[in-house]
């Protein structure tokens, strides 16, 4: 019987990747004077809920939707979690 599985998937720049909107951010919060904050780095955060049979299967789904859609493999690197949730069980 397929199940549910509640992923959180979590997608940011490769460090070799030139990050504008995280130097942006550094700066304003350096001028709000929080001197202490460094490497900023700003990603995206998606949550989903995949139906497969088992996790290997949601994993590989997960796998192929990031690869083809959710992430830029050429400058994004993504990692998610997910667990299983029973239908009809909203938490």
């Amino acid at each position: 019987m397929p199940k549910n599985y509640q992923c959180c998937i979590y997608v940011t720049l490769r460090p070799s990747v030139l990050d504008p909107a995280g130097t942006a951010v550094e700066s304003g919060l350096k001028q709000l004077g929080y001197d202490t904050v460094a490497g900023v780095r700003i990603g995206k955060y998606i949550e989903l809920t995949v139906t497969a049979a088992d996790e290997t299967s949601a994993r590989s789904q997960l796998e192929q939707m990031c690869d083809q859609l959710l992430a830029n493999p050429v400058i994004e690197n993504y990692r998610f979690d997910l667990h299983c949730q029973e239908i009809g069980d909203r938490d």
